[in-house]
C-alpha cells in the first residue's frame, strides 16, 4: 500500500511507516525523537493500550519517554504480523534486549487520518514480564 502526504507530497509505503513508528519508541534523543513524534502524528491524535490512554503529541512523547525509562537497555522491533488496508494498519512488535529474546511482545492497530498522519494507535499487550 502506497500512502502520500499532501502537505508535501513524499510517497511512502504502510511498512516505511511501521519503521518510522518504531524509530520513534526506538528514539533516545529527546529531541530526534519529539520531531519523530510530530512528524508521525496528527493533532489530537491517541495512544491507547492497557496501561496508556493519551492524546496529543506531547502525551504521546511523554508515553514514549516512559517506556524507555522502564525499559532501559531494550529496543522495539517488527514482529511477524503486518497487514494493512485503507487507513488502517495491524502488526505485531516485539521489545526485548538487542539480539535477544522479546520480554514484551504486542499487537497495535494505527488508524491514519487523510493526511497520512497516525490519528490513533490501539494496543495490546499479547506477553508480558512477571510483575
Amino acid at each position: 500500500m502506497v500512502l502520500i502526504e499532501p502537505q508535501n507530497g513524499r510517497v511512502y509505503t504502510m511498512t516505511e511507516l511501521l519503521d518510522r513508528y518504531l524509530a520513534a519508541w526506538n528514539e533516545r534523543d529527546a529531541d530526534k525523537r519529539r520531531a519523530l513524534v510530530d512528524e508521525l502524528w496528527a493533532d489530537g491524535g491517541t495512544y491507547t493500550d492497557p496501561l496508556a490512554d493519551v492524546r496529543g503529541r506531547e502525551a504521546v512523547d511523554a508515553t514514549i519517554a516512559a517506556v524507555q525509562a522502564q525499559f532501559p537497555d531494550f529496543t522495539f522491533r517488527p514482529g511477524e504480523l503486518f497487514d494493512a488496508h485503507h487507513d488502517i494498519a495491524r502488526f505485531t512488535w516485539e521489545l526485548g534486549p538487542a539480539g535477544g529474546e522479546a520480554v514484551v511482545v504486542g499487537f497495535d492497530v494505527a488508524v491514519l487520518d487523510e493526511n497520512a498522519r497516525i490519528r490513533a494507535v490501539h494496543g495490546f499487550l499479547d506477553k508480558v514480564p512477571a510483575m
